[in-house]
């Protein structure tokens, strides 16, 4: 049973924060140095904040990274999806195989509820709100 989310997810929320506070384009070393990462490992994570349309990225010399929408507008959910795929792996929690109502696990009724549960909590925070959690837990 795996309940993480991976660096990569973590870095892009923490990324469409930066992103969101500075008052323009941001160039992917400082980005990188921002959230604490590599200058190699930014564009990874941006990549698909960019395909969403979340992000916009500007190449050149005077290029860089920026926000493209309200981080407010953009679930933590969301991002986590399109960093790590879809959430619902269909496989059961206690073994491996499917997940169906044929022959479901001690743990099917129980985790199917936590996890709704989990998906509604990311589903209703946005990008801009986990950034204001963060702040508070930091502190």
């Amino acid at each position: 049973m795996r309940l993480e989310v991976t660096r990569k997810s973590d870095l892009a929320v923490r990324a469409m924060r930066v992103l969101a506070e500075a008052p323009g384009r941001v160039k992917g070393p400082a980005l990188a140095e921002s959230v604490g990462s590599t200058s190699g490992f930014v564009p990874q994570v941006l990549h698909p904040l960019v395909r969403q349309g979340w992000v916009r990225s500007d190449p050149g010399p005077l290029g860089g990274y920026s926000m493209a929408v309200d981080p407010g507008s953009v679930s933590v959910l969301a991002v986590i999806e399109a960093i790590e795929g879809p959430t619902d792996s269909g496989r059961c929690v206690l073994a491996e195989r499917p997940c169906d109502s044929s022959g479901t696990c001690a743990l099917h009724v129980p985790w199917l509820r936590a996890r709704a549960e989990l998906l509604r909590e990311l589903d209703g925070t946005s990008v801009a709100e986990a950034s204001m959690v963060t702040e508070a837990v930091t502190r």
